[in-house]
């Protein structure tokens, strides 16, 4: 009570991005149960809309203010670290939602089409929460936020009967990852006393960690399977193509994205502020357990897993849907590779690689899970052979498509290229020569499932098709998505100049 009681008028200012969803979801909820069944429940989707271009536009009038903001008694932070990924993860639900606008009731599988639509609303708060915590707690309650939203939203489908599986999976596999994520919690609480990072990093360096270096690795790892498990990471990504193809498109595409992202966030929080230069000898002592180094060498081993099965699976897979997770799988590998270096030889624009590769990321697969949603309504399917002659049919969208898919692959001068090539310069800089092979060996190995896509639009008949109905929404999505991902490509230096200017390690995280 007394924390909540220092929580002036003024602060809630800085909470105005989350503040805004929540009246959003409580207004769009009661709106939903008084309005008559007759009335279009897409205007939930459009107000659902408007809300998140509002939170975003608060997120953005923080942005760069010199003094970072601890609240809530140093549990939740507003500094340029969380308020970038808030973009991000705004931006990724603002595009499913417009997507979900250009679907049909059918096509989304559910006719509560009110509830579909707000409750990304709770679903992007916790992700938003899990950016910007610096507390256990809170960081928990976050991720759990996140979880039951999308367990729900996955379970809406219910005229789909793979969609109860996958919700089925879904739930299981998420509640025990939450489950390892609270019992790593526990270990660092018992073992310091605190639920704060801060502090938690204090009492590790500060003591050091000799009397209780086994509990600490139990920690971690039990924090690094449960974490696994939200990016969808080799090998605990066993669930996300089974899940994928049970959900409806938007849901799919936002599991993807802003899940995938939000649990980045959490790893990147927990890891390099929980354990920071943890096992490092401090004030002149001496330490037998080099915790740090078997941190970041296990998170290595577990980004190069991810790349080669990820690209591996793929190769013969031919469901759109399960296709794209297993491409998710590959590209958590790939944005584990910043993380990996030395936190002592953490190389400066680490943080600006990772949030750049994010961010075209973000583009590549909300466009092509787009294209998964035009393609499917006409074929009945969502295989790849669906896209079959697409060329001749529509080839606005097919040319799209192709931008995309360049993306994908990291043809120059895509956002997709740069993204990996600044990771890859990373990678090199800190000597992580191994690392850097691979991710260059499996990114060739991904032309043959990406161009596969490429290949039927333009090498397959598809006569047997009929024509291509693109709604509008669905439209603007697709070609926002493919235009973002060249004008990143053709000026990569401006936005990563920005956000090395932006970020800056020690005060956005310390």
């Amino acid at each position: 009570m007394d924390t909540l009681l220092r929580l002036q008028g003024s602060d809630l200012a800085y909470l105005a991005p989350e503040l805004i969803l929540l009246a959003a979801a409580v207004v769009l909820s009661v709106m939903d149960l008084l309005l008559p069944r007759s009335f279009d429940r897409r205007t939930v989707g459009w107000l659902t809309l408007v809300a998140l271009v509002g939170s975003g536009i608060s997120v953005v009038f923080q942005l760069g203010v010199d003094a970072h903001v601890s609240l809530l008694h140093e549990s939740y932070r507003v500094d340029d670290f969380a308020l970038v990924l808030k973009l991000v993860f705004l931006t990724g639900t603002a595009l499913a939602v417009l997507m979900s606008l250009g679907q049909s009731r059918e096509e989304l599988g559910t006719n509560d089409i009110g509830e579909y639509y707000y409750f990304y609303l709770p679903a992007v708060i916790g992700a938003m929460v899990v950016a910007a915590s610096a507390d256990l707690i809170m960081m928990y309650v976050g991720i759990e936020l996140l979880s039951i939203a999308t367990y729900i939203m996955v379970g809406m489908r219910r005229k789909s009967g793979i969609a109860s599986e996958s919700a089925f999976k879904y739930i299981v596999t998420g509640s025990i990852s939450s489950a390892f994520i609270l019992y790593g919690m526990s270990f660092m609480y018992g073992l310091t006393g605190s639920t704060n990072l801060l502090a938690i990093n204090e009492m590790f360096v500060m003591r050091g960690i000799d009397g209780i270096a086994p509990l600490v690795y139990v920690s971690f790892f039990l924090l690094l399977t449960g974490l696994g498990f939200k990016i969808a990471a080799v090998p605990f990504h066993a669930w996300a193509p089974d899940v994928y193809q049970g959900a409806s498109v938007p849901v799919a595409s936002f599991l993807a994205v802003v899940s995938k992202a939000a649990g980045f966030a959490m790893l990147f929080r927990l890891f390099y502020v929980g354990f920071y230069q943890v096992g490092i000898p401090y004030g002149g002592q001496t330490s037998d357990y080099p915790f740090h180094t078997d941190m970041f060498l296990t998170l290595s081993v577990l980004a190069a897993a991810a790349m080669v099965a990820g690209n591996a699976m793929a190769l013969r897979q031919r469901n759109m849907k399960r296709l794209l997770a297993l491409s998710g799988v590959a590209n958590a590998g790939y944005l584990l590779v910043p993380i990996v270096g030395q936190i002592g030889l953490f190389h400066s624009s680490g943080f600006s690689a990772i949030i750049f590769y994010l961010i075209a990321y973000l583009f590549m697969n909300m466009g092509m899970f787009a294209a998964v949603a035009i393609v499917s309504r006409t074929a009945g399917h969502e295989e790849m052979s669906g896209f079959a002659g697409l060329y001749h049919r529509a080839p606005g969208a097919a040319i799209a498509i192709v931008l995309i898919v360049l993306s994908l692959t990291g043809i120059p001068v895509t956002g997709g290229f740069f993204g990996k090539l600044f990771i890859l310069f990373g990678a090199l800089g800190m000597k992580m020569y191994w690392l850097a092979i691979l991710m260059i060996v499996t990114s060739a190995v991904s032309f043959y499932y990406y161009f596969g896509i490429v290949r039927q639009m333009f090498m397959r008949s598809g006569t047997d098709q009929g024509d291509i109905h693109i709604s509008p929404a669905l439209g603007i999505t697709l070609w926002v998505c493919a235009l973002a991902g060249v004008l990143l490509g053709f000026f990569p230096s401006p936005i990563l100049g920005w956000l090395d200017g932006l970020y800056q390690f020690m005060a956005d995280l310390f």
